[in-house]
């Protein structure tokens, strides 16, 4: 029985010891041969992310990535909330203007990735080290679907001021600004450009011929080119490419100027900061990556990118762009979005 005993201690001790070398002597995660996750909030589009997943994959496959993906408003609402308990580790291609305010609130961890001097100044945090930087830049654009204007007899609008007329009643959709980085960085143009009083007139009057307020930046264009309504208030790289699979759209940047915000990375703030979130955001600012980006926003925020104009726009997209205070808007965004849910929220879409 001793022997027994004895010989099942010794084999107990034995395995402990393998499974402690085995520890030991493995690669550290996200060396190489090792392996490691990061969770990443992002409010890149569906369509889109699965390349650029698959462009990170093939640099870095020994880090895995696990995607939790929503609208902005919804993702900075989660960092916020998460404050005490981080559950992401990065945040990738979210609306600057959105995640100035999760800056604001203490829930970023300063770094500047490797290049950040490559991104143009008005694209990037000015800190040092930056809070965040940008990947791509989006416009406001009017999507209309020319045949559906042309059964009703009406013009292709070009002006804010046109959407406004009356024969365009119950004609329009728009991103609802509280829930989609589109929706608000169009308001605060308005905003930008006609001082408070006079915008939030301009927007009484939009809303009577507004039939829905969606959740997304990009269906707007998406009911354009199907024809369920026939103007969409979107942003413009995604009507170019509705119109290049066939819709009958036309494509119009606002005489005014564009509304814009930038798609931003940033590093979350937490106890442990795993050496892989930092090794994304370097690799997010690379070359690869901003090829990737380019394939579906005509700006992107590298100082040597640029040289031609993309298909589907008539002059260079940055003259188009409105000049634009990223972190004042930032701040009075609480105060624009109490504003504008009190006035307009009824005729928003259901959210899912």
């Amino acid at each position: 029985m001793k022997k027994w005993y004895s010989a099942f201690l010794a084999g107990v001790l034995l395995l402990s010891v393998l499974a402690g070398c085995g520890q030991s002597s493995s690669p550290a995660a996200g060396g190489k041969g090792g392996s490691s996750e990061l969770t990443v909030y992002t409010a890149l589009e569906d369509d889109q992310l699965k390349a650029y997943v698959d462009a990170f994959k093939k640099a870095h496959p020994e880090i895995k990535l696990n995607i939790v993906r929503d609208s902005t408003g919804v993702i900075v609402a989660k960092l916020i909330a998460e404050k005490d308990n981080p559950q992401a580790d990065v945040v990738w291609g979210t609306a600057a203007t959105e995640l100035l305010g999760a800056e604001f609130q203490g829930v970023l961890e300063p770094y500047s990735p490797k290049g950040i001097e490559r991104i143009l100044p008005e694209f990037r945090d000015s800190k040092e080290p930056a809070h965040w930087g940008g990947i791509d830049a989006f416009e406001t654009a009017f999507v209309v679907n020319t045949k559906e204007l042309e059964k009703h007899n009406l013009p292709i609008p070009k002006t804010y001021r046109d959407l406004i007329k009356p024969e365009y009643k119950g004609m329009i959709v728009m991103p609802n600004p509280s829930s989609s980085g589109t929706g608000f960085f169009t308001v605060s143009a308005w905003i930008q450009l006609w001082g408070e009083e006079e915008a939030w007139k301009y927007m009484d009057k939009l809303h009577e011929n507004i039939a829905l307020y969606t959740h997304s930046g990009s269906k707007p264009a998406k009911m354009a080119a199907a024809g369920e309504y026939p103007i969409g208030i979107s942003f413009g790289y995604r009507g170019i490419t509705e119109k290049k699979k066939g819709a009958p759209l036309e494509v119009v940047f606002p005489e005014e100027g564009a509304g814009w915000d930038v798609e931003a990375n940033a590093l979350v703030k937490k106890k442990q900061i795993k050496p892989e979130a930092k090794l994304f955001l370097d690799w997010a600012i690379t070359d690869e990556a901003m090829k990737e980006y380019n394939k579906n926003f005509a700006i992107i925020t590298l100082s040597s990118a640029g040289g031609t104009i993309p298909e589907g726009y008539t002059k260079d997209p940055k003259s188009q762009l409105i000049q634009n205070d990223l972190s004042k808007v930032a701040k009075e965004r609480p105060k624009i979005l109490a504003e504008w849910d009190k006035r307009f929220s009824t005729k928003s879409e259901p959210k899912n």
